[in-house]
């Protein structure tokens, strides 16, 4: 699979005015595109920094009628590079954002993150761009 690459990760939310909104307005991505199935009863929405083939998207999926899941115990987060993590948690949380722990070094490392959680209880992790392409390091 040597020309295989990440097209998006989906994501299946209660309300999807709510989970747009959050995207878009907290975290700064862009609404890409949206689709309804109306046969099936659903709607999916796409959203990113850019498009594809360039930038990963995430797929927001909206079951018509259903308001909630239970998120199970594999799911880990997203992860998002910036280039000043105190700044854009300093906005996520002026923005009415769930920064659930600050910013700072990783525990036992010197990598800096912080975690948010989106309206559905999705984690997203933040970390500082320099120090994003090495992973999380010590």
């Amino acid at each position: 699979m040597s020309n295989g690459r990440i097209l998006h990760t989906m994501l299946r939310v209660g309300d999807l005015d709510k989970s747009i909104a959050f995207y878009t307005d907290v975290i700064g991505m862009k609404l890409l595109r949206k689709n309804e199935n109306t046969e099936y009863k659903y709607t999916l929405a796409f959203l990113g920094f850019g498009n594809n083939p360039d930038a990963a998207e995430i797929e927001l999926t909206y079951n018509w009628g259903v308001s909630e899941y239970d998120l199970g115990s594999a799911y880990g987060h997203i992860a998002i590079g910036v280039d000043d993590i105190y700044t854009t948690c300093d906005a996520i949380k002026a923005a009415g954002g769930n920064v659930t722990r600050e910013p700072g070094p990783v525990k036992g490392g010197t990598t800096e993150i912080a975690f948010i959680k989106d309206p559905d209880g999705y984690m997203v992790e933040l970390i500082q761009n320099t120090q994003a392409d090495a992973g999380i390091e010590g």
